[in-house]
């Protein structure tokens, strides 16, 4: 679609996604926690990226906490009328920041109430219940706090629900209780162990959204990549979001950034052409052994 950035994916009615959105993680101060060092700047690459065409900012009221959500509400309420707002609930953080796993229902439903107080809203357009760590799934059973969500969902304050750091066996047991519309796992060019679970959810008409997608807190290092950068006069960022859009058109990236020229960089990943021999060897960095 002419003018969303890396075109669309609609894993529900009414749920239209742009391909490539924004993340909203980085608007806060060091490690996730406490206010941006810059709050005009934090609200101007928010306001940026939605007149960009972005319409898919990622959240959760964990961050900061409280922080980015008042942001995105102070820069973007009453927000555009295709904008949606997608979120987490899952965890909390403790006076340290500290992050801690929160998967009770009771306070499940409390989360969800807090996002919307935050945001300003009476629906949120997608929850996702955070699972495992930021960087590795385990086998709980999700059962119960996703038929949590699923109860909020059917009294009209979430209308979709999605799953964050979860396998496959998580997946399916939470087809169960109520439709999935999006899965957020760590994939990116060099961490591919979700190949099967991507494919999967292409099959599924489930977005799949690969957080860190640029390496998060470790950022990608591959001299492959730096040199098929350099002979396509991009920057590595910008070829490793074009492969995650190639990948599959399942695939919705959600790079976050603090800096309005970053943000524009990022965005421009969405019109870069790929060559199939550019392709053949992105392809080989982080594909499993044979």
């Amino acid at each position: 679609m002419p003018g969303i950035p890396g075109g669309t994916v609609t894993p529900a009615d009414g749920l239209t996604l742009s391909r490539l959105g924004y993340g909203t993680m980085r608007l806060t101060g060091p490690n996730v926690f406490g206010p941006p060092e810059d709050r005009a700047q934090a609200l101007a690459v928010l306001r940026e990226a939605v007149a960009s065409g972005v319409t898919h900012i990622d959240t959760a009221d964990f961050y900061g906490p409280v922080v980015v959500n008042e942001l995105i509400r102070q820069a973007l309420h009453p927000y555009p009328a295709d904008l949606r707002i997608v979120t987490k609930v899952g965890a909390r953080r403790d006076a340290d920041g500290g992050w801690i796993q929160s998967l009770d229902p009771a306070d499940l439903k409390e989360q969800v109430r807090e996002n919307l107080r935050h945001l300003g809203v009476d629906t949120l357009d997608v929850v996702n219940l955070r699972v495992g760590t930021h960087d590795t799934p385990n086998e709980d059973s999700v059962a119960e706090p996703f038929g949590a969500l699923a109860e909020l969902r059917q009294e009209g304050l979430i209308r979709h629900l999605g799953l964050s750091c979860v396998s496959e066996r998580q997946l399916t047991e939470a087809r169960a209780v109520a439709p999935v519309v999006t899965v957020q796992n760590l994939y990116n060019l060099a961490v591919r162990r979700d190949d099967a679970l991507l494919e999967r959810c292409e099959a599924e008409s489930i977005a799949f959204v690969p957080y860190f997608p640029l390496g998060g807190f470790t950022p990608l290092q591959s001299g492959t990549l730096t040199r098929i950068a350099a002979a396509l006069d991009a920057s590595p960022q910008q070829v490793a979001l074009a492969w995650l859009l190639h990948r599959s058109p399942a695939v919705a990236v959600i790079p976050g950034t603090s800096s309005p020229a970053h943000l524009r960089e990022n965005l421009a990943a969405a019109d870069l052409a790929l060559p199939a021999d550019a392709l053949a060897e992105l392809n080989a960095i982080g594909a499993p052994a044979s």
